[in-house]
């Protein structure tokens, strides 16, 4: 009956044209929230992952050694609570939770929202470096630019080194894979050499590093990384300017 009179096809092309226009929708204003963190002098970084992939942990070290001298803060996203956001607080940065009630990733409009809310808490007015995290997940946050400068997507060696080919939209927007709990790898059927070939494979410009919040490995070049990412920004919006 549906191959008949052509029904499916009609709701098919209704769902691209609505989600079609959702994404345009979000670019707009992704494309205004990045010239607010520039205007504001906020170089931004998303952060996405599956849940448990460690993307608070790595939070928490980078505040850690970079606290000190740039003036950090955190937008937290989760479909429910406010923990992540209370672990960020806990180690003196100003943090937002920006709970989405269902939805599996945070949106340009969401970010806008929670900048504002970031602004007013003490210390929040005053921003070098905002972070992102993103809701746990490997699929939709992928499509969604939020206005930020650099993606990082987390891949935890649990999860194993097929995740970059099963997910190939995360690996190909991301600036940086940050391969989480390293020292992890004994104890899992691990490949990081797989996994690098194949990430590359996918986007060829792609920094990866092997980390583990644990040991402390690879943390010190994420770091690095993030700085020289940040001064290199900075440095072609002076080139910019008039």
């Amino acid at each position: 009956m549906c191959e008949a009179c052509g029904c499916s096809v009609v709701r098919e092309t209704r769902t691209i044209e609505i989600n079609r226009r959702l994404l345009e929708a979000n670019e707009e204003i992704a494309a205004r929230n990045r010239r607010h963190f520039d205007e504001k002098g906020i170089f931004a970084v998303n952060l996405i992952g599956s849940p448990g992939s460690g993307k608070t942990s790595l939070l928490e070290k980078t505040i850690a050694a970079r606290g000190d001298d740039l003036n950090i803060g955190v937008l937290e996203g989760d479909i429910e609570t406010d923990l992540d956001a209370q672990r960020i607080r806990a180690k003196g940065v100003p943090a937002v939770q920006l709970t989405t009630g269902g939805a599996c990733h945070l949106e340009a409009a969401l970010i806008h929202e929670g900048l504002h809310m970031l602004e007013r808490q003490p210390g929040g007015g005053a921003i070098d470096l905002l972070f992102i995290e993103n809701v746990g997940n490997l699929v939709c946050p992928s499509l969604f630019d939020l206005g930020e400068h650099m993606r990082a997507v987390l891949i935890s060696v649990p999860e194993g080194h097929d995740k970059a080919v099963k997910y190939p939209a995360a690996v190909r927007s991301s600036h940086a894979l940050v391969v989480s709990k390293i020292d992890l790898a004994a104890y899992f059927d691990f490949d990081m050499e797989k996994i690098r070939e194949d990430a590359l494979s996918l986007n060829s410009s792609l920094r990866i590093f092997a980390t583990s919040v644990t040991t402390g490995q690879g943390l010190e070049e994420w770091c690095e990384f993030l700085a020289g990412v940040r001064s290199r920004n900075e440095k072609r919006k002076s080139e910019r300017a008039p």
